[in-house]
């Protein structure tokens, strides 16, 4: 299992603050910022760009369409919330459509800090000079292109918000879902036994823990070869690492 979860605040910089919480005040995680056992701390990057207009963009030197978001309000920003947070506890990401893949790893590695500052783009992007001295890591949900960062600044809220103590009841309801051992989820039936033609497997009604156990391994991995066949091999080789080390 992978590091110790201390995550606790996401702090969120946009030029769109009016759109949270949004599908962030719904649900488990919706409970955890409204009972403040989680901090959504959504902040206006026009706080800190120059008066009286608060402009936070500029046109791109060289010509071309589109504009892009200047280094000042950011690194402004940036600079008076790292003076309020110990720098270990603090970790900065640039949503862009160039970062690294977000998945259910990063996800665990983002919630082994305990504050997340969240830059969300907008335009053509922020200027150079963000990426190379301000920012700790960039990420991507995915190979396309929103307008902004807002909605990919949800998405990583919400699955690293989620692994946090007491925000999903019961903590092996995390540790088995899709992608927490390279497989996507065995799966999931409830009542009644029959519906449409369709029964529920006889092994899940048996109350045989073992063989439920082995039935839904191998169900994860006929899925997982199926759908993402791309996932397999690390599967095979991380579940080979477990048997070594219990050896």
């Amino acid at each position: 299992m992978s590091a110790e979860i201390l995550v606790r605040e996401f702090t969120v910089l946009t030029i769109f603050p009016q759109m949270f919480p949004g599908p962030l005040g719904f649900g488990v995680v919706g409970r955890a910022f409204a009972d403040e056992r989680l901090v959504l701390d959504v902040r206006d990057l026009r706080a800190w760009a120059d008066p009286p207009h608060r402009q936070v963009d500029d046109e791109t030197f060289g010509g071309g369409a589109g504009m892009v978001l200047k280094p000042e309000p950011l690194f402004r920003a940036v600079e008076a919330i790292r003076a309020e947070t110990p720098p270990r506890s603090l970790h900065v990401v640039l949503l862009d459509p160039g970062g690294r893949r977000f998945d259910q790893a990063a996800a665990r590695e983002l919630a082994g800090y305990e504050r997340l500052v969240l830059i969300c783009g907008r335009y053509e992007g922020v200027d150079e000079r963000v990426r190379r001295r301000l920012v700790d890591e960039e990420l991507s949900i995915g190979d396309y292109v929103l307008c902004g960062g807002e909605l990919a600044a949800m998405v990583v809220v919400e699955a690293t918000a989620r692994l946090a103590p007491g925000v999903v009841g019961r903590a092996e309801s995390v540790a088995e879902e899709s992608f927490e051992a390279s497989l996507l989820d065995h799966p999931h039936y409830t009542r009644p036994a029959e519906f449409a033609g369709l029964e529920v497997p006889e092994v899940l009604r048996s109350g045989h823990h073992e063989q439920i156990e082995s039935w839904r391994r191998q169900a994860a991995l006929d899925r997982t070869r199926r759908q993402r066949p791309d996932l397999l091999a690390r599967a095979v080789t991380e579940d080979d690492a477990r048997k070594g080390e219990n050896r």
